[in-house]
């Protein structure tokens, strides 16, 4: 009989001690719960300052030219599908002629029968059709492919037309001017991309329509300050939090201080350690 008594109080000594940890973990603002990225970021301990940056990409508007192999592969392809496919209605039609050509060569070939079936149609050959597409085809001229030229104004976002570009900004760091992704510091209230966002919007003459893949960043770049900016302004480094975006609207017209570069062309304007960071979440599209 005091086996249970003692199990029972065993389990509501437990449940006490439970509700007692819970308590004391409010109390001190431990709550376990997971902070999302959507969520607004509250003053850190750490004195880092926080940056929200946008990666902002023009993927390709025209496909590139085929590779030698990539031409052959299609030529391949598009030979196994011809051999795979129906005959289309004029190839039909094709073979019709061949036979009704093949009975009036014969000898016992009877005009009379032909002339009575074929009297109410009127008989167009598929070589008559086919001369007068080739008629057309002769007036027909093509246009240019519209390629985007390279060695044009990098600040121009219609060069490379079969190739994504990056979008760089003219920005002050300490006594320097660097060319970086589009960035801005971080302001209480507000979530890191907001931030982001933000600073596409305070990049002047920048008129841009894009659409931001996903809530949460895509990268993370951060550095410490010299020893002297960390003694007088109290102040641990930098972090820069990466947003992924593109382009959604027409081709925006060229801005000051702003370039629209190639991958192969971002280690001519970006720092080693820095490209380093964004390299690996570049859209290759």
């Amino acid at each position: 009989m005091s086996a249970p008594v003692v199990k029972m109080a065993g389990r509501c000594f437990h449940q006490l001690y439970k509700l007692s940890n819970s308590a004391g973990r409010l109390a001190s603002g431990k709550t376990g719960i997971r902070q999302f990225s959507g969520a607004v970021v509250q003053n850190a301990a750490e004195p880092w300052r926080l940056l929200g940056a946008a990666c902002v990409q023009r993927l390709a508007v025209i496909s590139a030219d085929q590779r030698p192999l990539e031409a052959k592969f299609s030529e391949l392809m598009n030979q196994m599908e011809l051999e795979r496919s129906l005959m289309s209605d004029h190839e039909l039609r094709l073979l019709d002629d061949k036979e009704r050509l093949r009975r009036r060569q014969a000898v016992d070939y009877d005009s009379d029968e032909e002339e009575e079936a074929d009297r109410d149609q009127d008989i167009v050959l598929t070589q008559d059709l086919e001369d007068a597409w080739e008629q057309r085809l002769k007036g027909f001229a093509t246009q240019p492919r519209a390629r985007g030229v390279v060695d044009v104004r990098l600040e121009r976002a219609d060069r490379c037309l079969a190739e994504p570009l990056l979008l760089l900004t003219q920005q002050e760091v300490g006594p320097e001017r660097l060319w970086l992704l589009p960035q801005t510091p971080w302001e209480a209230g507000e979530t890191l991309k907001s931030t982001a966002q933000r600073a596409l919007s305070a990049t002047p003459g920048l008129d841009l329509q894009t659409v931001f893949l996903g809530n949460a960043p895509c990268g993370l770049y951060k550095y410490r300050m010299p020893r002297s900016v960390r003694d007088r302004e109290g102040l641990t480094g930098v972090k820069v939090f990466f947003f992924k975006a593109v382009v959604s609207g027409p081709l925006p017209p060229p801005a000051p201080s702003s370039l629209w570069v190639r991958r192969s062309e971002l280690k001519d304007y970006l720092k080693p350690s820095y490209l380093e960071k964004i390299r690996p979440f570049l859209l290759n599209l």
